[in-house]
């Protein structure tokens, strides 16, 4: 737009010297009473830890990692899904000047071994024994083969600390937390079945730390404080989609600047509860619980089994949640797709939500009457929603992807705010942020304090600030070739600044559509608006060299079922997207999405696919991003078909 700018920053003072370990340490002397972590038992009662508590778990875990002959600098490895262990294990890393390398527990055992190796980690971390056994699988392949701790042994997954809610009360029991008991009620080994080769629980780790290895608390603390900024903190491998995935090098002032820098954006207290459930192995859930900790606030963790989310926020009751677009997206259908008189009813409520939300956008008050009518809805409708997050939400923090600008309305106009932001792992990982002073809907928001932007003459991002990455590890000319001499990453991502200073993104640079006509296309606007739609799973355009686009579409086939039944369509499941009428009625749903795009922007054919995209199956990247060249590779005859019409 002929307004936009080339280049804004945001000005701010962020502490030089600020650590992670520095942060633990402040959080610890003013918040030692509260509660810290907090999870849901098997019973689903919430239990958790005080900021003291963590205090001492932390300390004989970093105890421990000594005594076991880690030393500064050197690398260990964390496997598991979100859960307080994670966290006490990592801070425990961090005090002894190990550097964290996070690994998605999705990640199969050939993948973990490429990270073990590449990092040169020596020691593992892992859940439970299914994670465990993927590092002793990977120790056949290394040359130095690293020790295995796992968090638990029985159940694998389970709701969260199996053993830990022994020290709730103090750390006498430590010993306890080795002691395995199985079905049969005999006593199993603390190394389990493999004997003192195989994995060592957590507790019998932390408990072989001797008195004579323990540090006095205030050698500890005084320890805490002796980690420079400069010191390498953790070395995240980008996951990609495509090629070998690359060791991203952060230190500890590269993600405590940043976390300074969204403390002054996103307003958080004692008084605040996050839901941690995005993956701790990915930057953006681990910034920001490390955000919250500092603040004071109570990190709760729900169960890993996915039925139970929405139960768990009603039992944590969180203020604030930060997750990707899907979430949204998911929760968006679920109230949109009633049918019949609640489909009616709904439907006349977001109508009026929207048109105060269109008002109160602009600067406006709504008028009396659309005030009272909106509080009627609010009532009987938009409350149920509030309630089905918990009842606390103060807001909503977005990332990981972009956000479609009719869904963060949708969620603004029933009173559930999302501040979308914008971030990448070699930033730390936030750039930008929305705020409640500074807020757009459409926008990631204007940088974070000490950050400059820039839009490179082909339109891409450009990062420079506090936040940018030591490096890829090991990899010197990868490095160079998205930093450049005077520190500004290339980000691969296009967008452009509005007047105000607010960046707004179009699309991955290497997902940019050509079509044989020239013609550019951002395929994840598209897909986002076609989303929004109730029958929709997943949505993934298709169209480089080609005459024009078209999309794939993964169908909710729960949703899609009830529409079919309601229509007299005798078919179920994955059959039903063979259905012609189904085919024809996403047809219709795709092109009233598109409605207002450009010709060549509009995909101009729909092909259902029978099955989800998803990791286990190679069509996602561990952060839920699309293989666009996979789809592409594997959908081919999909594809073919479809343009042969």
């Amino acid at each position: 737009m002929d307004d936009d700018l080339k280049a804004f920053s945001t000005q701010g003072s962020l502490p030089a010297d600020a650590t992670l370990t520095g942060f633990f340490a402040e959080a610890v002397d003013r918040h030692g009473d509260d509660r810290a972590l907090e999870y849901v038992d098997s019973s689903g009662t919430p239990r958790g830890y005080t900021y003291a508590q963590v205090f001492e778990l932390v300390r004989r875990i970093a105890d421990a990692l000594a005594r076991s002959g880690i030393e500064r600098g050197e690398r260990v490895a964390i496997i598991s899904g979100n859960r307080p262990e994670w966290a006490l294990a990592d801070y425990g890393c961090l005090a002894a000047g190990a550097v964290v390398v996070p690994i998605y527990p999705t990640l199969t055992a050939p993948q973990v071994a490429y990270v073990l190796r590449d990092s040169g980690a020596r020691l593992v971390m892992a859940e439970n024994d299914e994670q465990a056994e993927k590092a002793v699988r990977a120790n056949e392949e290394l040359d130095t083969p690293v020790e295995v701790v796992r968090f638990e042994t029985r159940p694998p997954g389970g709701s969260c600390p199996l053993g830990m809610d022994r020290l709730a009360g103090g750390m006498d029991g430590l010993a306890e937390l080795g002691r395995v008991v199985e079905p049969d009620g005999s006593e199993a080994p603390p190394h389990g079945p493999g004997g003192q080769d195989a994995p060592v629980s957590l507790g019998a780790f932390m408990a072989e730390a001797t008195d004579e290895d323990a540090s006095d608390p205030e050698a500890f603390r005084a320890k805490l404080l002796t980690v420079a900024p400069d010191d390498v903190a953790t070395i995240i491998y980008t996951s990609g989609t495509t090629g070998d995935p690359k060791g991203v090098v952060l230190s500890h002032h590269n993600i405590a600047s940043n976390v300074h820098a969204s403390a002054e954006a996103i307003r958080l207290g004692p008084e605040d509860t996050t839901l941690s459930f995005l993956p701790l192995s990915h930057v953006f859930q681990r910034m920001v619980d490390y955000l919250c900790f500092w603040r004071g606030c109570r990190i709760a963790y729900p169960r890993v089994v996915p039925d139970t989310l929405m139960e768990d926020m009603r039992i944590l009751r969180p203020t604030m949640v930060a997750a990707v677009p899907r979430i949204y997206e998911r929760i968006h259908a679920q109230v949109t797709s009633a049918r019949g008189l609640k489909g009616r009813l709904v439907g006349r409520a977001v109508k009026i939500a929207d048109r105060v939300a269109e008002r109160r956008l602009a600067g406006k008050e709504p008028s009396a009457l659309l005030r009272r009518e909106y509080g009627l809805y609010d009532r009987i409708v938009f409350s149920k929603v509030k309630a089905a997050v918990g009842g606390r939400v103060r807001f909503f923090v977005s990332g990981g992807g972009p956000l479609a600008p009719e869904l963060n309305r949708f969620f603004y106009s029933i009173g559930l705010t999302i501040l979308e932001g914008y971030g990448l792992t070699e930033t730390s990982p936030v750039t930008n942020v929305n705020s409640d002073e500074h807020f757009r809907i459409g926008s990631v928001g204007r940088p974070v304090a000490g950050t400059e932007i820039r839009i490179a003459d082909d339109g891409e991002i450009e990062i420079r600030g506090p936040q940018v990455m030591q490096g890829y590890f090991n990899r010197p000319e990868a490095t160079a070739a998205v930093i450049d001499e005077d520190g500004w990453f290339a980000t691969g991502d296009i967008g452009r600044i509005d007047s105000d200073g607010f960046l707004h993104i179009t699309d991955r640079k290497k997902d940019l559509i050509v079509t044989a006509g020239g013609k550019n296309v951002a395929p994840q606007p598209v897909e986002n608006r076609i989303k929004l739609h109730p029958l929709v799973e997943q949505a993934v355009m298709i169209g480089d060299r080609r005459p024009y686009c078209i999309v794939l579409i993964v169908p909710d086939f729960a949703a899609l079922g009830a529409w079919a039944a309601d229509n007299g369509i005798d078919r179920h499941g994955s059959d039903l997207s063979k259905d012609p009428a189904v085919v024809a009625h996403i047809e219709t749903a795709v092109a009233a999405a598109c409605d207002g795009l450009a010709s060549f922007e509009t995909p101009q054919r729909v092909a259902l696919l029978p099955g989800d995209l998803t990791i286990d199956n190679g069509y996602l990247t561990p952060t839920m991003k699309v293989k666009r060249n996979v789809v592409a590779a594997r959908m081919s005859r999909v594809i073919n078909n479809t343009y042969a019409g």
